[in-house]
């Protein structure tokens, strides 16, 4: 493989799936499969994989590589809406692992036409599938300057959202933000100088497109489902490349591994003391080796965290 087509963590994933060769698996976030090949790799005649991804490319990917084999399932759909297509599979808590690598993918990120780069002009559009939703130009084209700050601050954490949110809504009074690099090169004019390692528009950007595609929505909905996916005994593994998204991830698992609250000072069974617990936390959250990182620099954000279900 390529350095742009690397899976992230790929040996870690592999492992903490403990991949049954009749096992029922789920990668929710297809890109272009290397953990997909991967799992089936491991799986049996009798072992079953559903593919999913909302980005149109990376499902005719899926279909060229995969298509032919009669184990796979493709979906082109958001792994949030994957237990109305576990119903229609008669999969409901009958999924023995499921793998999200969240965040934006190589391909897209190198494909100017996509819109996701500020280091390729481009067509401001950042969307995950491009026949859905509105583009990244459309929201900026309309939204008013305190939502403009706000996205930039909650899902970038910039700190000079306020700044390029006011030049954003002046720039377009006299023409439309359509490409890439007009924005790049507008907050750039806005951010004093910071770390060399990252652009001053990488902040910006990556929350413009958090927005665009609500994938911190999609997180959240997704989790909401997963004790009607996964059985007893189902790991779910869940790659974070951002902050924001690791959080939720690390709350929602904490959440479900901890028992509920008892009175204190009254006697209690032991089936109580455990009551409420439905995750079991699988390790601590692993990071990229060094060889990883040699190889593939963009695993440094990487994140993956491991639970399996308990109840």
């Amino acid at each position: 493989m390529s350095d742009a087509h690397q899976a992230v963590l790929h040996d870690e994933v592999i492992a903490a799936l403990a991949i049954r060769p009749d096992g029922r698996y789920v990668d929710g976030t297809y890109g272009r499969g290397g953990h997909a090949r991967s799992i089936l790799d491991a799986l049996g005649a009798q072992g079953r994989l559903v593919v999913l991804d909302r980005d149109p490319e990376a499902i005719a990917a899926a279909r060229t590589a995969l298509g032919a084999d009669p184990r796979v399932t493709i979906i082109h759909d958001d792994f949030a809406n994957l237990r109305s297509h576990a119903a229609e599979l008669d999969w409901l808590q009958q999924i023995d692992g499921i793998l999200l690598d969240l965040g934006v993918s190589s391909p897209q990120l190198d494909n100017a036409a996509r819109g996701f780069s500020f280091r390729q002009s481009g067509p401001l559009d950042m969307r995950m599938n491009p026949a859905h939703g509105e583009s990244a130009a459309d929201w900026l084209a309309r939204a008013d300057e305190a939502e403009i700050a706000r996205v930039l601050w909650e899902y970038g954490e910039e700190r000079h959202a306020r700044r390029i949110a006011r030049r954003i809504v002046a720039a377009r009074r006299e023409r439309p933000l359509e490409d890439t690099a007009s924005l790049a090169r507008l907050i750039e004019e806005c951010v004093p100088g910071g770390p060399r390692h990252k652009h001053p528009a990488t902040r910006s950007f990556q929350a413009i497109r958090i927005h665009v595609n609500q994938e911190l929505g999609q997180l959240q909905q997704f989790l909401e489902t997963i004790f009607d996916l996964l059985r007893i005994g189902g790991r779910l593994l869940v790659i974070s490349f951002h902050s924001l998204e690791d959080r939720i991830v690390k709350r929602f698992f904490r959440a479900e591994s901890s028992p509920r609250k008892l009175p204190r000072r009254l006697p209690v069974k032991d089936s109580e003391i455990a009551a409420g617990v439905r995750l079991k936390l699988l390790g601590k959250a692993i990071r990229a080796g060094a060889g990883e990182l040699a190889s593939n620099p963009r695993a440094r954000s990487a994140v993956l965290r491991v639970a399996e279900r308990a109840a």
